[in-house]
């Protein structure tokens, strides 16, 4: 870094002194289109996914807006918007098969706010790594050993259970159990941000991370909860990075812990029992908590070969609040690169996932009972399992389009429906 007033260039929409950015901006847009054919379906609910054939698409597009004042202090801000069709409402599977499609969809084009955050990072030595410049990351050297606080509005996922392999389901897999621990029922609004504050500390290999944001006001909804003590998430991670055989790895464990107005699955049929009528959850929510934990591998075999793997559970007394119908859920995978076939850029990717409910969950939707995703009346309960694999092919620079294939097994974990087909074509621009 020099002194102000000395020579400064601009490169595209990044402004540097001497290799110092002050500023970055970059663009990115997801279409999706999807179709699943009708299926068999001998009965539905209000929460069912329909069995007649339907068309499904997304449209997306955010802009990444970052300032760097001084070494070590960054802010972002990340206007979106966001317009499309889900199956169904978005119902009728515990793993949604588009992670790009939102719980506050709409048919029109919706401008809000994404982010807006402070990150500020203070090193400690023990040697330097490069960081590349990315969406709200600048490019430069940051010290192995460090502190990193977040603050403001961002994705959770941003900070936690990060996956090189199966993380993103703009570039990488689409449906939501694989993108992320299916069974973290992750702080965050209809849209997927929250808002709150989170500390990482590095550590040559190690990586330590905890965080307390806010839960919607309500199940599933798109206002956060103000209130730090009554209404939250609690998050820790620790990461451990490895190689084998010189091939890089990570190794992550994630516990959480959620206290808000829960709706509690053997209540809600209780309440039913002793006043009649079908199980609802609305009707017996209460200041109660919901834990769990997950676990995270990702390894390279090959320079060219990923392998990657997910575990997680959480108790399953309570609904669902902002995340998946899921109680737990073990995934597997491997991601190929283009090499081999002249395509550099290309990435193979397949993957199975394999989602369960808790007893007390099977119970209330048994006996009629629905929540937001799943609901069809009864339920002849068998896991869910969801194949996907898709194939990534970069056209240019900036541009990307991808064919994606899923197979959903006893979708809602019933075996009286499905399986489900889904076809999914995605084109990615970035800039």
């Amino acid at each position: 870094m020099i002194a102000a007033g000395s020579c400064v260039r601009v490169v595209h929409a990044e402004q540097e002194v001497e290799g110092f950015q002050y500023f970055t901006a970059k663009i990115q847009s997801t279409w999706v289109w999807q179709k699943h054919p009708s299926f068999n379906a001998p009965y539905s609910g209000i929460s069912s996914l329909s069995s007649d054939g339907e068309v499904s698409h997304t449209l997306t597009g955010t802009a990444f807006l970052g300032a760097r004042p001084w070494k070590g202090t960054e802010i972002f801000i990340d206007p979106e918007v966001a317009q499309g069709v889900p199956f169904s409402g978005l119902r009728g599977f515990g793993g949604i098969t588009n992670g790009e499609a939102q719980k506050a969809g709409s048919t029109d084009a919706v401008t809000y706010w994404g982010r807006a955050f402070l990150r500020q990072t203070v090193g400690f030595g023990g040697g330097t790594v490069e960081q590349e410049a990315g969406f709200n990351q600048f490019a430069g050297s940051v010290d192995k050993r460090r502190l990193v606080l977040t603050g403001g509005v961002y994705a959770i996922t941003d900070i936690f259970d990060q996956n090189s392999f199966s993380h993103d389901p703009k570039t990488q897999f689409l449906n939501w159990a694989m993108m992320d621990y299916a069974a973290w029922d992750t702080p965050a609004d209809a849209r997927g941000y929250t808002r709150g504050i989170a500390i990482e500390y590095y550590h040559d290999d190690w990586a330590f991370r905890a965080g307390r944001n806010l839960l919607p006001v309500e199940s599933n909804g798109l206002q956060l909860n103000g209130d730090f003590s009554g209404s939250y998430s609690d998050n820790f991670e620790i990461e451990k990075a490895h190689e084998i055989f010189g091939q890089p790895g990570k190794l992550r464990a994630l516990y959480f812990r959620n206290q808000a107005n829960f709706g509690n699955f053997n209540d809600a049929i209780a309440y039913a029992n002793q006043n009649g009528g079908t199980p609802d959850l609305a009707n017996v929510r209460k200041q109660q908590s919901k834990y769990g934990f997950g676990l995270n591998l990702e390894q390279n075999i090959t320079e060219d070969i990923g392998v990657f793997a997910r575990y997680s559970w959480n108790n399953g007394q309570t609904e669902a609040y902002s995340f998946t119908e899921v109680n737990n859920s073990a995934l597997i995978g491997v991601s190929v690169k283009g090499n081999k076939w002249n395509r550099p850029d290309d990435v193979l990717g397949l993957a199975y996932a394999s989602n369960g409910i808790s007893n007390p969950n099977i119970d209330y939707l048994k006996a009629g009972g629905s929540n937001f995703f799943c609901g069809d009346g009864n339920i002849n309960y068998q896991r869910e399992g969801i194949l996907e694999m898709y194939y990534s092919v970069k056209i240019n620079k900036v541009l990307w389009a991808t064919a994606d294939f899923q197979r959903i097994n006893n979708p809602c974990y019933n075996a009286d429906r499905g399986p489900v087909n889904v076809y999914s074509v995605r084109m990615h621009f970035e800039y």
